[in-house]
């Protein structure tokens, strides 16, 4: 076993045994069987997932390009299953029940389109020059590539799933900028996206809405849309240097916090370990990503540093977004953060994307 597929291992068991302890927390003192059994299921997926770690470690990353339209496909053809037999919870019908799994094929289809990207933008293999991406015309940098993200980009904030939507649409921007497209071609992409963010507006749903304009000012709604950011900056804000102490915090189990084992376990976690935890906490991801950051500037394979530096931003928007999210730095939008939010899904595919990571450092050298 390499020394970096070590690392991310062992980060990634940290950071999954922070997330137990935060559910187990969060839900104890629920009465229904259903919630103090929850934290037994995420280290179920937790178990899986680290299974899938070491099976996707040991598996040629070079073979994702060979397989790149088929899981394309097959990421759309889950996509629009959930519009025939989605499962709706909260509002929204996201998820796929397959036996006693709830399936979120938006988190699939996120690492699907940082394969397609990294195998679009790059060439077949290092030594062929078929596919310079700086010498790219408009259509093939910017006007293809768009078109195929749109697709599932589409179909995920129809759901909806506007945070999901969005990072792929950051992760599409970072990747046309490194894969080295012409500037002018990125500049004019982001330049159009600015000019078309305020007629957009229009398209939001009304909860979409409120939850932009309780950005701006939580309390103009503060027992409605601006009840939950209000709660976890409490929440944050209580824990102090030290926190109150694993079991003791009160927002998320005297149930004040919604979402507290889930998209607001951050601040759950803050509650009871404090600043002193928190920091813990980014330093651990720091590491984590870190790490995928250094394999993709080690590796001398183009598909391979493109598909390590999509998978190392991938990570770093959703943790960068969901804390932004508790500590009211940005609206809420549903993003959850990587191996602490519970949820089978989230935790495999970030499993999954850490195992490529690994396998890139393990087969660099072949290249």
């Amino acid at each position: 076993m390499r020394n970096s597929t070590l690392i991310i291992f062992l980060i990634a068991i940290l950071i999954c045994a922070l997330s137990v302890i935060s559910i187990f927390s969060s839900t104890y003192q629920r009465e229904s069987e259903a919630w103090q059994n929850i934290y037994q299921r995420q280290l179920l997926w937790i178990f899986l997932g680290a299974a899938l770690f070491f099976f996707l470690s040991n598996i040629n990353y070079r073979r994702f390009w060979d397989w790149t339209y088929f899981l394309y496909i097959i990421s759309l053809f889950f996509l629009l299953l959930v519009f025939l037999l989605g499962a709706v919870r909260l509002g929204a019908q996201r998820w796929l029940r397959i036996g006693w799994f709830n399936f979120q094929p938006s988190e699939f289809a996120k690492l699907c389109m940082v394969i397609f990207l990294a195998r679009y933008f790059s060439s077949k293999d290092t030594v062929s020059v078929s596919l310079s991406p700086e010498k790219l015309g408009i259509f093939r940098a910017l006007i293809l590539p768009l078109f195929f993200v749109a697709i599932p980009v589409g179909l995920i904030i129809e759901q909806p799933d506007l945070g999901t939507g969005l990072i792929i649409l950051f992760l599409f921007i970072s990747v046309i900028y490194l894969a080295n497209i012409k500037l002018r071609h990125v500049l004019s992409f982001v330049t159009l996206i600015l000019l078309i963010m305020p007629f957009a507006w229009h398209f939001l749903r009304d909860y979409q809405k409120d939850r932009l304009m309780v950005f701006l000012n939580p309390n103009i709604d503060p027992l409605g849309a601006g009840y939950t950011v209000i709660q976890s900056k409490i929440a944050i804000g209580s824990g102090g240097f030290f926190g109150k102490g694993w079991l003791s915090g009160t927002q998320s189990q005297l149930r004040f916090l919604p979402e507290a084992h889930t998209d607001f376990i951050f601040a759950t976690f803050s509650e009871e370990w404090g600043l002193l935890g928190g920091i813990v906490l980014l330093l651990l991801y720091y590491l984590l990503i870190r790490q995928g950051f250094l394999i993709a500037q080690r590796t001398r394979d183009h598909f391979g540093r493109l598909l390590a530096l999509g998978i190392s931003l991938m990570l770093s928007m959703q943790v960068i977004i969901n804390i932004a999210m508790n500590m009211g730095f940005a609206p809420i939008v549903g993003i959850t953060l990587p191996l602490m939010s519970y949820g089978g899904s989230s935790v495999f595919v970030t499993f999954i994307a850490l195992g490529i990571l690994a396998n890139i450092d393990k087969t660099r050298s072949v290249f």
